[in-house]
């Protein structure tokens, strides 16, 4: 329920109702505008001091849509872990797909002891020369668009 002695019974007639000159204590003008306005005018020496790399680009991003993602596994760490990773044997090699382990490419860092047929999306050419070297097979799947 209002009441007589409120501040704005009080400054009746007063004009600014003690808020100083005309236009004061109207939004964010008394302290240069809000937030980062200003920041090209009067607010530049605040961004030079404070926040030198505010403005401008740096660098690019591709888009997303281009972006594919490739796990990679090397042949050093196939091999050591030829015995959990295989799914059986074919003619006394043991046989591992990493298509279906989530691999999309095999790389050739590290050595081969083990013969080894290996199912993968791609791989570099070392990969397949030192599992070859190794009495082994690749069996890369080639994926037609039709």
């Amino acid at each position: 329920m209002p009441h007589k002695l409120r501040k704005i019974r009080k400054e009746r007639g007063s004009r600014t109702h003690g808020f100083g000159r005309v236009g004061q204590h109207r939004g964010g003008g008394q302290r240069g505008g809000h937030g980062k306005a200003g920041f090209h005018k009067h607010k530049w020496t605040y961004v030079i001091k404070y926040e030198p790399d505010y403005f401008g680009k740096r660098g690019f991003t591709s888009p997303k849509s281009l972006r594919q993602k490739v796990s990679v596994i090397n042949v050093g760490t196939l091999d050591e872990l030829a015995e959990k990773l295989s799914t059986g044997k074919e003619n006394g090699k043991l046989f591992i797909d990493l298509k279906s382990l989530g691999y999309t490419k095999l790389l050739g860092a590290g050595k081969v002891t083990k013969p080894l047929i290996v199912k993968v999306a791609s791989c570099s050419k070392s990969a397949a020369e030192k599992i070859k070297e190794a009495d082994g097979q690749i069996l890369i799947e080639s994926e037609k668009l039709e």
